[in-house]
């Protein structure tokens, strides 16, 4: 399983390029309000070791050497990419260390993107969407749906509504970029009926700036799961397609 240090890479993400992560939970354990079943950091119950939080010090101090020795080397960055192992949110600290990532970025590699990848279940929370709204990417999960589905991929923590997501998520005003995992297991499949044609409505209510969907390309902690190809997951959208939305469509690394 994947664990990251407070400031990793930069990784070739294929969504986001030369992309410098930060991750914002315990460099050797993972913290999460979701358990997605495709997750490259593996279960919950395997990443208890280590719950030490790092600081909006810390990251600050991290993230400023980083971009020193990076320009020192002239290497590219692209985004830098709120991700690592687990929710980044969920760190207490979350928005002041919004603000320094933006301060230093500015100073350092003004051309950077800083995305958030997120899997929206704090949107609803002003502090939280008021540091979201002011980062250029604040990349938003939805897998599924509906509560039922959700529970199947994404086994979230007790008190998750597919509901209360989405009309936290009305607050971008289209804003936004709606980011969606498609994937088939012995009881969840992106393709049927009631998961493409309820994701397709979430984003003509929600009109995204873009709808990025792709598949699973690492290992995963539940055995079993089938990727998407890219030509599958085109067919799965085209309606939105269609309608004029704009649709990023990654497939794994083989794939392209």
């Amino acid at each position: 399983m994947v664990r990251e240090e407070t400031v990793f890479g930069p990784i070739f993400s294929r969504r986001l390029g030369s992309s410098l992560g930060i991750n914002l939970l315990p460099e050797k354990g993972k913290i999460c309000n979701f358990d997605c079943i495709y997750c490259e950091c593996g279960w919950n119950r395997d990443g208890r070791n280590d719950t030490v939080l790092p600081t909006a010090a810390k990251v600050r101090g991290d993230l400023e050497r980083m971009l020193v020795k990076l320009i020192a080397e002239g290497t590219p960055v692209d985004s830098i990419t709120f991700s690592g192992d687990g929710e980044p949110t969920l760190n207490p600290e979350f928005p002041q260390i919004i603000d320094d990532t933006l301060r230093l970025r500015d100073q350092y590699y003004p051309q950077a993107k800083v995305s958030v990848l997120s899997n929206a279940t704090r949107v609803h929370l002003p502090e939280v969407f008021n540091a979201l709204r002011r980062v250029d990417n604040p990349i938003m999960k939805i897998d599924a749906p509906t509560n039922e589905l959700v529970e199947k991929i994404n086994q979230p923590a007790p008190g998750y509504d597919v509901a209360r997501v989405v009309e936290a998520l009305k607050q971008f005003n289209g804003n936004f970029v709606l980011q969606t995992c498609m994937l088939r297991s012995p009881d969840f499949d992106s393709s049927r009926p009631e998961v493409a044609e309820g994701l397709m409505a979430i984003v003509r209510l929600l009109k995204p700036r873009e709808w990025m969907v792709y598949t699973i390309d690492r290992p995963t902690p539940m055995q079993g799961l089938q990727k998407f190809s890219p030509q599958e997951m085109k067919a799965l959208v085209q309606p939105i397609i269609d309608e004029g939305y704009r649709v990023q469509i990654k497939g794994a690394v083989e794939d392209n």
